[in-house]
């Protein structure tokens, strides 16, 4: 059996998805994987790993694959009795760092576990800065993966990003373009966002909002205008009957329709065909952007629908070779 410690400096950046991809990847493989994230007593019900658990098919219940670790001034010495349930038995045990260690504090977890060790960062402009805080890991440190670059610099930040960690002695594990269906949000999980209420098709609630649209100023650009994006959320005011059967005409996943104003029963009829979920939400349309936007940039990794793109894009960005030579695990 071994370990996979997966860290970062900040909460955010997408370890849980990582997780993911390499988890189902090793399965794919006919690995026995196990997962494991001690979580502090503030952090309460953790969501990332009741998502890995039921991605991963793992069996040991929540309790036991996200304890909580109450000391967190020496978390070290608290995690060795409950990763020893998760890893008997295991191929490979991931595990997902908490994140708000104390100083080191992921160093001396990783170490505890005997677990070697990745570094997932998001991508910023000054994440060469960073290099010295990898080599705490020591010959634990398999590589650093870069996540949510902006795919038309995607090529140009992995040159210069394994030019600067190769001189460091750090490999560059992967360069993940920023993706937009990896951190989208539910029909569901906008209306419960925003206080909305789902008027019909709650059925459809499961389906992703990639991108958000306003109501167009004037009808007769109405199909055209909502036609250039797809899987859209589109918010427009209440009283505006013909903005959102223009709306219905293209790739919608749903109406949200600002200021608690009833649909007409003609657009009732044509979400119906389309079946097309009506939110209604009692703020106006300006305040409704606002809060859909603060929620979009909060959006976590926690939908299984999305894992064949997560795997797309690993698989063309992600060293898996790297990462299972450095583990020791056969592909």
């Amino acid at each position: 059996m071994v370990a996979l410690y997966v860290a970062s400096s900040e909460a955010g950046v997408g370890k849980t998805a990582i997780c993911a991809g390499i988890g189902r990847n090793l399965l794919d493989k006919g690995k026995l994987i196990g997962f494991f994230k001690p979580t502090s007593a503030d952090n309460g019900f953790d969501r990332d790993a009741e998502f890995i658990k039921q991605v991963l098919d793992v069996e040991e219940p929540i309790d036991i694959i996200a304890p909580v670790i109450s000391d967190q001034n020496n978390p070290a010495s608290k995690v060795g009795g409950a990763y020893a349930g998760i890893s008997s038995g295991k191929d490979v045990v991931i595990v997902e760092s908490a994140g708000g260690q104390s100083p080191g504090g992921d160093s001396e977890i990783s170490e505890a576990l005997d677990a070697q060790v990745i570094i997932v960062e998001g991508y910023s402009q000054d994440l060469s800065s960073a290099i010295n805080s990898f080599k705490e890991f020591g010959g634990r440190l398999l590589g650093v993966v870069v996540n949510k670059v902006p795919e038309n610099q995607s090529g140009r930040v992995h040159d210069e990003l394994s030019a600067q960690f190769g001189e460091s002695g750090i490999n560059l594990l992967g360069v993940l373009p920023d993706d937009r269906v990896l951190f989208t949000l539910t029909v569901g999980e906008l209306a419960e966002h925003l206080g909305g209420k789902i008027l019909n098709h709650d059925e459809e609630s499961s389906g992703l909002v990639e991108n958000v649209m306003l109501g167009a100023m004037y009808v007769r650009y109405g199909p055209e205008y909502f036609g250039r994006k797809r899987n859209k959320a589109v918010v427009v005011r209440g009283e505006r009957p013909d903005m959102q059967m223009a709306a219905l005409e293209t790739s919608t996943r749903c109406i949200v329709l600002a200021g608690s104003t009833d649909p007409k029963s003609i657009v009732l009829h044509q979400a119906k065909e389309k079946k097309v979920p009506i939110i209604s939400v009692e703020e106006d349309v300006i305040t409704t952007v606002k809060g859909i936007e603060k929620t979009l940039s909060k959006t976590r990794f926690h939908q299984e629908k999305k894992m064949p793109r997560l795997a797309e894009i690993m698989g063309q960005h992600f060293n898996f070779q790297a990462l299972y030579q450095g583990l020791g695990v056969a592909e």
